[in-house]
C-alpha cells in the first residue's frame, strides 16, 4: 500500500493511463486544455501519418477561462501550425466547455463536413486518458477510439505553470469523476482496484480536494 503522497499520486496517474496502441485512424481528435503539450502530441501524430485529418475540440474550461481570451482549440491550431501541421487538414470546434461536449460537438462537425469516421485516436493529458476513453465509450459507441497523451512521465509532467500539487489535485478530482459519471450513465463505467481507490482516499485525506466535485461518494 502506498504511504507518501507521491506514491499514492504515481499510482493514480497509472491507473488514468490506458495504454493504447495505436492504429491508422481517420481523424485525430485532440481534446482542448491548458497544456498545449496535448496540441504539440497531435501534431505529432499527424506529421508521423497516424491519420490525415486532426480536429482540435474545446472552447474555455475551469482552467483555461481566466488565463486565455481565445479558444483552446485556436491556440492549439495554432501551435500545431506552427510545427509544420497544414491548416487545411485541421478542423477547430470551439464551442465545447466539458469532455462530454467534446466528444459530442466533435462527432457533429465532422458529420457536416460529411466525414464519418470508423476509427479515431483521441489526444488527451496524461492523466485524463481514462476519462477521456470513458466518455467516448458512452458518447460515440460506434468508434473504435484509441487513447494516448503526451509521452511524459509523473515527475517530468510538472512545468513552472503546471505545478505537481495542482496535477494531484486535478488527477483526484478527475478519478472521482470517472467514477460518479460511470454511476450516473454519463460515461463507461470503469473498475477501480482497491489499490487506486486507497490512493484515492490517502490523497483526500492528504488534503488534495481542490477539485472534488462536493457531496459526491465514491464507494458503493
Amino acid at each position: 500500500m502506498p504511504v507518501s503522497v507521491d506514491e499514492w499520486a504515481r499510482t493514480l496517474w497509472e491507473y488514468h493511463h490506458v495504454g493504447h496502441a495505436l492504429e491508422r485512424a481517420d481523424s485525430i481528435i485532440v481534446l482542448g486544455s491548458h497544456d498545449t503539450r496535448v496540441a504539440e502530441r497531435g501534431a505529432e501524430l499527424f506529421q508521423e501519418g497516424w491519420a490525415p485529418l486532426l480536429l482540435f475540440s474545446g472552447h474555455l474550461g475551469s482552467l483555461t477561462s481566466g488565463m486565455w481570451s481565445r479558444s483552446e482549440a485556436e491556440i492549439f491550431a495554432d501551435v500545431a501550425a506552427g510545427l509544420g501541421v497544414p491548416r487545411e487538414r485541421m478542423l477547430v470546434e470551439a464551442r465545447s466547455t466539458n469532455t462530454g461536449e467534446n466528444v459530442d460537438f466533435s462527432r457533429r462537425l465532422l458529420a457536416e463536413r460529411g466525414l464519418v469516421p470508423r476509427k479515431a485516436i483521441a489526444v488527451q493529458k496524461p492523466y485524463m486518458e481514462r476519462r477521456t476513453l470513458a466518455t467516448f465509450q458512452k458518447r460515440w459507441p460506434e468508434l473504435d477510439v484509441s487513447v494516448t497523451s503526451p509521452q511524459i512521465d509523473f515527475d517530468d509532467y510538472p512545468t513552472d505553470a503546471i505545478r505537481k500539487d495542482d496535477v494531484i489535485h486535478v488527477m483526484v478530482g478527475d478519478l472521482q469523476r470517472l467514477i460518479v459519471y460511470g454511476q450516473k450513465g454519463w460515461s463507461a463505467p470503469q473498475d477501480v482496484p482497491s489499490e487506486v481507490l486507497g490512493a484515492y482516499e490517502g490523497l483526500v485525506a492528504a488534503g488534495y480536494t481542490g477539485r472534488l466535485i462536493p457531496n459526491e461518494q465514491t464507494r458503493p
